[in-house]
């Protein structure tokens, strides 16, 4: 294959521009966020993040390389369309819901990751055991947009795929370790300018190429391929509600998104923010349905692409890239290629800055070294930046449907990690045994109804589940499994959110009525359910049962604490002086 010159020279000075962009944030916020350890200020930037970058940076939570790759494709799969692409409302959604409940208890209580809170209550065994979920999910979620860079590369500049997935990551791993959530944020700001813009300016000359019909008469009518606005049969509603609250609900409980509502400078800015990114993500989006609008009404056989169209070559998922290529001046093309690695990035770096924080904080200093030194952790966040990238460039490489991953990758977490973190926050009494009862109950509801993506079979049948065939038209190969139309996702995820409630009451009752003897509280979760176990006497709540929203206190513009307070940052919770431990403990 011919390598496309423009093309890479194109590539080069986006990626010169995102390297300088992430150094020079590094350099000019290297004495930000004074009294605050160096660990702290690369996950949640000294907790000075502004409204503007801050908007910038949430919206970029979701607005990725899988985003307007996949909703893209599944407007202009012939069997969903517009009807099927329910990420831009679902994450949109999920934001607002982030905003409303969760953004002001967790920024309130100065947590420094995601899983703070589990470790708080359920003690650091059970915080090891969310951990993994989550990980996985950041993982996914970074394998699956370095896949949808790749795809995309190797269309329109006809470059190596592994190379251009291994450059992009390396580029972004380089700018995490130099500069943190810094990096990270003022970065989003150039990228998701630039996915804005590329994109857009992409839309017109699609638009009018001669090959493509009005795309007003294709949304309804059969032309090329069904309709693009698509619909949902009655056999299908359940397994659409199902999805669509995997994705606003799912949506809610990641590292990813909890790092920029902790970075925020205040609550209320937290809350702000989330609802600026809910919009940003739909006006997002809109190029990319546009694009794969495009892509349903266009006759492919008047393009250089060949007479058979993408559907029929199993190109369904690089959609966009096909129609930046085919459809659009090459010096055009090359704009929106900067726009879809732009897109990537933007989301790459910022998960595996995630899944470090969690590991480095959660996993090894507070369950293996609580007497590590910041120095120490920094490097520990070096290592494992590189070694979570490795791994998620390692996996982009083998993927399928960039959609069908970014759907599994919310999936763990929204069955086990969502309810865990309703009741940390809102359930008053829960406790350990609860938390592994809900694990447990979510985890094996959820994999006992399979996984096409992964030939996972099921072993658990629910209600109306259906064989179906795939058929890969490259190949000629059929591929049957079996497609569960039961909601059992949402299912599972109430199972376990009720699990958990259920067993932490019925342990509580059994232990302190003394049917059961103390000496088997080997959790200590109810008889010894203040002992050094849980985080070490780090207190973060008055009532340390439960974070109820009553208690929540509003919060000024913070610097952070020394790494001593491993919990607590009394600069975070107040502006009023009666938000530290102290104070709530003299009000009660």
């Amino acid at each position: 294959m011919a390598i496309h010159v423009e093309g890479i020279v194109a590539i080069v000075i986006f990626y010169v521009l995102i390297l300088f962009v992430g150094i020079w944030a590094a350099w000019k916020n290297k004495n930000s966020g004074v009294g605050v350890d160096q660990s702290e200020r690369i996950m949640v930037g000294g907790r000075d993040i502004g409204l503007f970058v801050g908007g910038f940076t949430m919206t970029a939570t979701w607005v990725g390389g899988g985003y307007i790759n996949g909703t893209a494709e599944y407007v202009y799969l012939p069997d969903y369309g517009l009807a099927w692409a329910q990420a831009p409302f679902g994450y949109a959604l999920s934001l607002v819901v982030g905003g409303l409940f969760f953004a002001k208890p967790m920024r309130s209580r100065g947590y420094v990751t995601m899983l703070d809170p589990f470790q708080q209550l359920y003690g650091k065994r059970m915080g090891g055991l969310l951990f993994i979920p989550a990980l996985m999910g950041e993982i996914f979620w970074s394998a699956a947009i370095l896949s949808a860079l790749g795809a995309t590369l190797s269309v329109i500049v006809d470059i190596n795929i592994n190379m251009s997935v291994v450059i992009s990551a390396l580029i972004a791993i380089f700018y995490t370790l130099v500069g943190g959530l810094y990096s990270v944020a003022y970065t989003d700001v150039v990228q998701l300018f630039c996915i804005f813009l590329g994109l857009w300016i992409s839309v017109p000359f699609a638009l009018s190429n001669p090959a493509v019909s009005d795309i007003s008469i294709t949304a309804k009518e059969v032309i090329y391929q069904s309709p693009w606005l698509g619909k949902i049969e009655p056999e299908d509603k359940w397994l659409w509600a199902d999805n669509f609250c995997l994705l606003m609900l799912g949506g809610i409980p990641w590292q990813v998104y909890f790092q920029r509502v902790l970075s925020a400078s205040s609550a209320t800015y937290a809350q702000v923010l989330s609802f600026l990114a809910a919009f940003g993500c739909l006006v997002m989006a809109v190029p990319s349905v546009l694009i794969g609008a495009i892509g349903a009404s266009t006759d492919w056989n008047q393009t250089s692409y060949g007479s058979l169209a993408p559907k029929d070559k199993d190109q369904s998922d690089m959609i966009l890239p096909i129609v930046l290529q085919h459809l659009c001046p090459p010096y055009i093309s090359f704009f929106g290629l900067g726009a879809v690695s732009a897109a990537v990035m933007s989301s790459a770096d910022s998960s595996i800055l995630s899944a470090s924080s969690m590991f480095a904080r959660n996993i090894y200093q507070l369950a293996f070294r609580q007497s590590a030194s910041d120095r120490e952790i920094v490097w520990v966040m070096r290592f494992t930046i590189f070694v979570f990238g490795a791994l998620a460039t390692a996996m982009a490489l083998l993927t399928g449907s960039v959609y069908g991953l970014w759907y599994l990758s919310s999936d763990l977490v929204y069955v086990i990690i969502f309810p865990q973190l309703l009741s940390v926050l809102f359930v008053k009494g829960t406790n350990t045994y609860g938390s592994v009862a809900g694990y447990i109950f979510g985890l094996l509801l959820r994999i006992g109804g399979g996984e096409p993506y992964l030939k996972l079979p099921p072993f658990i049948y629910y209600p109306g589940w259906v064989t179906q065939e795939r058929i890969h038209h490259v190949t000629g190969d059929i591929e049957h499994f079996i497609q569960q139309r039961f909601p059992f996702k949402t299912m599972s995820m109430l199972a376990s959110f009720l699990a958990n409630v259920a067993f932490s009451y019925l342990t509580k009752y059994l232990f302190e009525s003394g049917t059961w003897s103390h000496k088997y509280d080997f959790l200590d979760a109810v008889v010894s359910k203040h002992s050094q176990e849980i985080m070490d006497k780090a207190t973060l709540v008055s009532n340390q049962d439960n974070i109820i929203l009553s208690e929540m206190a509003p919060v000024k513009q913070v610097l952070g604490a020394s790494l001593a307070g491993t919990f607590i940052n009394t600069e975070v919770l107040s502006d009023d002086g009666a938000s530290s431990p102290e104070a709530f403990h003299n009000e009660n």
